[in-house]
């Protein structure tokens, strides 16, 4: 074994290949992404433990002519992580590797989830600069799809990042950062995993530190018209709107949100609402009740950035230039209201999560050059249930592009090269680096096939049902 561990992978006979790989070999078949909107059966899924054994999948598929995905925990409620040929799952590569108190970094392997690295980070007084609304995903999943918390001054979390190892397409490992490879670095910070696969990730952190959060209501009209002045109110702010209700709310975590009421009853009425569409709207009254006290909770930092998400969901949330937010919000409402007043209306789910983040110059950021306004919708799957959703998701997309937005990279959208060419100045620079450093397109699924490349292929091909 240890001569085996000291040769180079493509030394390696095919035979003794498949023995090595074999341990590694996940006996599980199919891929269901958190939401269970997305499906997919690989030909196979390895689950690696070390480096090396990353490298043996990379040589099956230079050797087989497959494509690899690699795949954290599965959050992203699109099919950004499947495939239908090889997926390295990379849940047992979650190792904190470094930890720099003095000089304010860690170094991480990309399969660590949020969750374990706060834990983690906590033993040494230190916690992530900004955290979006749940923890669940891995930190390289949230860092090749720019996902983002909230607070107009901050950037996405990608811009944390210090410096990566990849694994190349070819076998070897590169080291990229602002210094050293730049372009390289610049397209794998919000890369979609289509440079390499990410083996370990230099993050800024700061001292642990914690927050106060206040929830209050107010009418939708009183928040556009003090738009601004909330927004820079505080480090972090975010609202959900509930439309039906017309109040957003600055949200933390109710004691009744949490028991009985909050959850197994809401399930139970978004159970019925999908034969019974007008209970959508008791439901936003029912949810607004539930959080109509003013509530002020302080915790740990990722504890009050974080919020159940409750129920599997399809989801979608598009980033609006800040400068256009209200007059997108105030269309959204028009809308929606029209939709309520028409008997076969849409009767959406709530809330609608509002959140905002500062402009930076990652080359496929959403927030790429511009501040920025996230406007997030959700239809919940109560019990699993399939709801409809492709109406809802389809006019609010209609609304959100007309005001210059770019979806999220880790939720579905319909977005091809030439759309996004316009949205993105450096996206010809994008496919120049992937074209670089993977030109046989290991690392290209279906997804990157279809956004980045054009390639006609079908955008549900992955879906469970036809909803």
């Amino acid at each position: 074994m240890s001569s085996q561990l000291t040769a180079t992978p493509s030394s390696i006979p095919s035979q003794n290949l498949y023995q090595l790989l074999q341990p590694i070999t996940s006996p599980t078949t199919g891929f269901n992404n958190w939401g269970r909107s997305f499906f997919c059966t690989p030909l196979a899924i390895f689950e690696p433990e070390n480096e090396f054994q990353c490298e043996l999948v990379l040589e099956l598929a230079r050797r087989e002519g497959k494509s690899v995905k690699a795949a954290g925990v599965g959050h992203s409620p699109s099919d950004l992580a499947c495939t239908n040929e090889y997926m390295l799952r990379t849940t047992k590569l979650n190792r904190l590797l470094e930890v720099n108190v003095e000089k304010s970094y860690v170094v991480a392997q990309g399969g660590i989830t949020l969750h374990d690295l706060h834990a983690k980070l906590s033993i040494y007084g230190l916690a992530m600069i900004n955290v979006g609304s749940i923890s669940d995903q891995t930190l390289a999943g949230i860092i090749t799809t720019a996902t983002h918390g909230s607070g107009i001054e901050y950037g996405v979390i990608s811009t944390h990042v210090m410096g990566l190892t990849l694994l190349l397409a070819n076998g070897t490992r590169a080291f990229c950062s602002r210094n050293e490879r730049p372009d390289l670095f610049m397209a794998t910070i919000c890369g979609l995993g289509a440079t390499g696969l990410i083996l370990s990730i230099q993050l800024e952190v700061e001292p642990a530190f914690r927050l106060k959060e206040i929830q209050e209501s107010m009418s939708f009209d009183n928040f556009i018209h003090r738009f601004d002045k909330l927004v820079y109110s505080a480090q972090h702010v975010r609202f959900w709107w509930f439309p039906a209700s017309n109040i957003p709310k600055n949200p933390v975590g109710g004691w009744w949100w949490h028991t009985f009421m909050g959850y197994h009853l809401t399930q139970l009425f978004l159970f019925f609402a999908r034969y019974f569409l007008t209970l959508n709207a008791w439901i936003s009254h029912y949810t607004c009740w539930l959080m109509k006290e003013r509530t002020v909770g302080v915790d740990d930092s990722h504890r009050i950035f974080n919020v159940d998400c409750k129920y599997p969901q399809h989801t979608t949330e598009w980033a609006i230039p800040f400068e256009e937010a209200q007059c997108c919000l105030r269309e959204l409402r028009t809308w929606l209201e029209k939709e309520n007043q028409d008997p076969h209306g849409i009767r959406p789910h709530v809330p609608v999560e509002i959140r905002f983040s500062a402009a930076d110059d990652i080359w496929l950021s959403p927030s790429y050059g511009q501040r920025t306004c996230w406007i997030g919708i959700v239809q919940y799957k109560p019990y699993g249930f399939n709801v409809p959703y492709r109406r809802y998701f389809s006019g609010y997309e209609k609304i959100v592009t007309q005001h210059r937005g770019r979806p999220h990279w880790a939720k579905a959208h319909y977005l091809q090269p030439d759309q996004l060419r316009e949205l993105y100045p450096r996206f010809v620079d994008f496919r120049q680096v992937i074209e670089a450093v993977d030109p046989r397109g290991l690392f290209r699924n279906e997804y990157i096939q279809r956004h980045i490349f054009g390639l006609p292929v079908d955008g549900r091909i992955f879906k469970l049902r036809q909803l």
